[in-house]
């Protein structure tokens, strides 16, 4: 069975049903318009860009070129975390914190599925592992950001409880528990929410991918289900990494809590 090739062509009817989205935002005056088509061309110019580069990578199967094109991922994923954080930690830690344990989870995820249960030859083909990278990282980002996110406002709102508790003998990582708890639950629970309604309530992109271009059910469902548990994995690990990592920065080693190493929007 193959799958049903689409031209570029194929694609201008579905892209009526964006400009139908800005119609509406004309017609309802959401102000919408601008930052749609913005979105929009950005998305095109993006994954063609995308299918290009991959079609060169796969042609080449080069371990440097496909290190150089995950290092590339985990960058523009450093990116995205900080730009949405409120609360940003200062200086070098802004952005390497978020890159540091992105790539410590994603990567090590990635890889642990491609050497025990992919096994392509070889380990690191990037037809394998930059789309399972892709999917990982987007996750991974996903949880990292939000966790750093709940800390950071989390230690600002509980600072007088905070550090009654260190006033009174308690170490850093007891007064900081309650808050770390907080933002491991934000983190985590965009994919346990995702766990939980995949199947019933949505099918997931790369199952259904797999489907139209041929896969038997079954066989698409066992690949979806090992993406979940290296997203799974991959996001607890990588979260874990950033909560904690942001709780010592933003603590000392005489067990003071330092929020003036947080920088706010308005002074960055």
């Amino acid at each position: 069975m193959t799958y049903i090739q689409l031209a570029y062509g194929d694609l201008v009817l579905p892209a009526l049903l964006v400009v139908m989205d800005g119609a509406l935002s004309l017609a309802l005056r959401l102000k919408l318009e601008k930052q749609l088509a913005i979105a929009t061309v950005r998305m095109v110019l993006q994954l063609v860009l995308v299918g290009y580069v991959l079609t060169f990578l796969f042609a080449a199967v080069s371990l440097l070129w496909t290190a150089f094109a995950a290092v590339i991922m985990v960058l523009f994923a450093s990116r995205e975390i900080v730009a949405r954080q409120k609360r940003r930690l200062p200086g070098i830690w802004s952005y390497g914190l978020g890159a540091g344990c992105t790539l410590l989870a994603a990567g090590t995820v990635t890889i642990f599925s491609l050497l025990t249960e992919l096994r392509p030859d070889p380990w690191y083909h990037p037809r394998y592992a930059l789309p399972l990278l892709g999917m990982i990282l987007g996750n991974t980002m996903t949880g990292i950001s939000l966790g750093l996110d709940v800390l950071t406002n989390g230690l600002v709102r509980e600072r007088a409880a905070v550090e009654a508790c260190l006033a009174l003998g308690g170490t850093r990582h007891q007064a900081l528990l309650p808050v770390v708890r907080d933002a491991m639950r934000s983190g985590l629970m965009p994919t346990i929410n995702a766990m939980a309604a995949i199947g019933l309530v949505s099918l997931p992109g790369m199952m259904t991918g797999q489907i139209l271009a041929g896969v038997e059910p079954i066989d698409a469902v066992k690949y979806q289900l090992l993406i979940m548990f290296l997203i799974a994995g991959g996001t607890g690990l990588g979260t874990l990494a950033a909560v904690m990592g942001g709780a010592r920065l933003l603590t000392d080693h005489r067990h003071r809590l330092r929020l003036d190493r947080i920088l706010t929007e308005k002074s960055t």
